[in-house]
Order: structure tokens, then sequence, then C-alpha cells
């Protein structure tokens, strides 16, 4: 999972006016420049390191904690910082061990589309892994509805405003 963290902060920080331009482009929210610092400052998102089994001995036994991975995380990205938010949700959901599908807002999802397909391609170059992360085509409340009841999706992320908590 390292090398895929690797890669993705690599490609957020590489392609950060690119991939921020296409999203001010494609929304019309917020600044050209701060969209690119997201990107740029993806590279600081922890990954594995924060990640440690904990082991406790003492009088009553032996206490050990691990994570173990959900499997597949349905998330849900805003359309004020999709791209950065998906760069970041997959550095902490695979570093965890996850694949991830992203039901993004439908007015970021073609620069949410972008990045998913610009990651899948270097993990699968790099590492012959397939779809570990996937964006849906055409989202909305019903793809969104369908991903909360998918019985795969063991967990939610949701990162946005008021109509997602509705």
């Amino acid at each position: 999972w390292a090398r895929v963290i690797e890669i993705v902060k690599e490609l957020a920080t590489s392609k950060a006016e690119e991939w921020g331009k296409l999203e001010f482009e494609e929304t019309k929210i917020g600044r050209l420049e701060h969209k690119i610092e997201k990107l740029q400052i993806v590279k600081l998102v922890p990954g594995l390191e924060w990640l440690r089994p904990y082991g406790l001995s003492g009088d009553h036994g032996i206490t050990l904690e691990e994570q173990t991975p959900f499997g597949v995380i349905g998330a849900i990205t805003p359309v004020t910082h999709s791209v950065p938010t998906i760069a970041g949700n997959i550095i902490s959901m695979v570093a965890a061990g996850n694949a991830v599908v992203f039901n993004p807002h439908p007015g970021g999802a073609r620069c949410a589309a972008v990045a998913v397909r610009a990651i899948n391609e270097a993990v699968q170059a790099a590492l012959g892994i397939e779809h570990l992360v996937c964006t849906i085509a055409e989202p909305s409340l019903a793809s969104f509805d369908a991903l909360c009841r998918n019985e795969w999706i063991r967990l939610l992320c949701v990162t946005g405003g008021p109509g997602v908590g509705a």
C-alpha cells in the first residue's frame, strides 16, 4: 500500500496545476490558486505511518489492538474541492487496506473522473492492481442512495454540505 500512497502523492503534486484548473473550470467555485495549493499539500496527508498495532501486557493478560480493513468504502466528495478530497481519501483508505468507490458531487464529476482514471492507470502500471479506486460515471442522489444500500460497501465517508447530510 505504500507504493499506492506514493503514487497518489506524486500525481497530486505533479498535476496540481492541471487538475486545479480543470476543477476550477468545471465547478466555477473558489479560487484557482487555492485548488492548486490543496493538491500540492496532499503530500502531507498521513498514510501508513499512523497505523500501528498496540500491545499491552499486565496482570490480567495480553491485549493486542490491530486495525483491519473494511473492504470497500463508499465515499462522497464535495463540489468545492473534489480532487483534493479524492486524493486525501485514497491515501487514508488504501493505507488501511481498503478499496474505494467515489460518488462525487455531480458538479465536480468530470474532474473527479480524470483524477481517478490517472491514479488507476498509474497504480496498474506500477503494481498491476486494477480498479482499486472507482468513481461513478454519472453521480446523482439515486447513485448515492444505491451506494449507501450496497451490501459490499461496509463504511461510508461523506464530505459535503447539508444536501448529503439531510
